[in-house]
């Protein structure tokens, strides 16, 4: 029964009139929805539909949190999953925005909390993806400047709810959730070479086309090859076509096959 309902409600509220001022942040605000095609924008503004209304927002920080800011949060973490058989993001319940870069309260484990290490004190941050349930945290000014300028190769939606996908598969290991053994397989032989490659490369401190954040672990690196792959496909093409390839078959997607589209003049 309770699934019958939320089919129901989810079917209701993706076949409702997407608002024109929802479009117009979309094209104003998110450079991706304009290399859409009509079918994968239509997908879109219905998942977007669904993710706004299940989802608890909260400005933070005295933001005002509007429709434009959660238009555009909205779409970059459903472009993510537009090819993916997905269930709109059931591990985010809540999604926190602040205005500007913030340093979270120093977090306490509660009586019953079990803690595997020392805990680490606050430090600025721009996003932030917490395990299981937990919210993702955003800051609005860093959303809206990279939702903006793809080349630049950063984007912080894609990068916290990146680390959303990949805790799916039970913990956040750089592996999301895989078709089969063959996939996992590819996924582990390329993701590992190219990480290694990136570590290497980080330490030497030498110039290298993926973040060196990627470095940090594996779950860190899948979140930054998530970036590169949708902000700099071409680049990354021509820098690890493997990894470009086993992304491209985990997501379902082409964004290379993209770059040279235009938005289409509204009507």
């Amino acid at each position: 029964m309770f699934h019958w309902l939320r089919d129901h409600r989810r079917a209701e509220a993706r076949n409702r009139l997407f608002p024109p001022a929802w479009e117009a942040f979309m094209r104003a605000n998110v450079a991706h929805y304009c290399v859409l095609d009509d079918a994968e924008r239509a997908e879109l503004r219905a998942m977007i539909q669904v993710f706004l209304e299940e989802k608890d927002w909260e400005g933070c920080g005295g933001l005002d949190l509007t429709d434009e800011i959660r238009v555009t949060i909205a779409a970059q973490a459903c472009l993510l999953q537009l090819g993916l058989p997905h269930d709109y993001y059931r591990n985010v319940e809540s999604i926190l925005v602040y205005p500007s870069t913030v340093v979270p309260p120093a977090h306490h484990p509660g009586f019953f909390e079990r803690v595997d290490g020392p805990v680490e004190d606050s430090v600025p941050l721009l996003g932030q993806a917490f395990n299981q349930q937990g919210p993702v945290i955003l800051v609005w000014d860093t959303v809206l400047h990279d939702a903006r300028h793809p080349e630049q190769g950063h984007n912080v939606v894609y990068h916290e709810f990146a680390h959303k996908l990949d805790m799916l598969s039970g913990s956040a290991n750089g592996t999301p959730p895989l078709v089969d053994r063959d996939q996992l397989a590819q996924w582990v032989t390329v993701c590992s070479h190219e990480f290694l490659r990136l570590r290497r490369l980080a330490e030497k401190g030498h110039k290298t086309f993926l973040n060196a954040y990627g470095a940090t672990n594996e779950a860190e690196f899948f979140a930054v090859a998530t970036e590169a792959f949708f902000d700099r496909p071409l680049a990354l093409q021509k820098h690890a076509p493997d990894l470009y390839g086993v992304l491209g078959a985990y997501y379902r997607q082409n964004p290379a096959g993209r770059v040279h589209r235009t938005c289409p003049v509204e009507t």
